[in-house]
């Protein structure tokens, strides 16, 4: 968050310094709005240009690619636009250097102005600010963790029916609920004794008194 700040802001910075380049002084007192755009194509010539069709088009260019690479957070439309200042500064020294024969620094309005070191001070800031944008970044995808599939239940043999004790309904071992369930058995009836009492409660005989 705070590189796309401080990146934007020196994007801004240096599209601002390219646009206003072409009204100042870029050699021999002479503004840049003032070179024609094809010039730097075919050749400097004294003429003086329109303002929408001089050097300052395409600098406007490369502040609308500033614009909308800063809202978007584009590290690459930035980095363009900065491309786009110093590509143009450079092919027009080149030209300034053909037509003049040399290109010379000096004092008094005389060789390369105040203009010519805004461009490409502008175009370093936008390739600058482009480096620290962290630009955009992809939404994280959480993997997805998949639960554990519930253990099968072990199967038991169904008991038989002519046996009086059938086996252990459940089997040995761990058990999701905690301790095992206490297993139930058939009750067996047994016969009845021959006698309705035991020996020692049989009721006394009044025959035997």
């Amino acid at each position: 968050m705070i590189r796309n700040i401080v990146g934007s802001v020196l994007a801004l910075a240096g599209a601002t310094a390219a646009v206003w380049s072409p009204f100042r002084a870029w050699y021999d007192g002479r503004h840049g709005r003032d070179y024609a755009i094809d010039e730097l194509f075919t050749g400097i010539t004294d003429a003086k240009a329109e303002v929408i069709g001089s050097i300052l088009l395409p600098f406007a260019f490369a502040a609308l690619l500033t614009l909308v690479g800063v809202l978007f957070r584009s590290r690459a439309l930035v980095a363009l636009a900065g491309i786009v200042v110093l590509g143009f500064t450079v092919l027009w020294m080149v030209r300034v250097g053909q037509a003049e024969g040399s290109l010379t620094v000096g004092g008094d309005g005389q060789g390369l102005g105040i203009g010519v070191a805004n461009a490409f001070g502008g175009g370093v800031l936008l390739l600058l600010g482009a480096v620290v944008m962290s630009g955009r970044r992809g939404r994280r995808r959480t993997a997805r963790v998949d639960q554990a599939p519930a253990p099968a239940p072990v199967p038991v043999a169904d008991p038989d029916p002519a046996d009086p004790y059938p086996a252990d309904p459940y089997p040995v071992g761990p058990y999701p609920g905690g301790d095992a369930p206490t297993a139930t058995y058939p009750t067996v009836d047994t016969p009845p004794p021959d006698q309705p009492y035991p020996p020692d409660h049989r009721p006394e005989d009044p025959q035997n008194r």
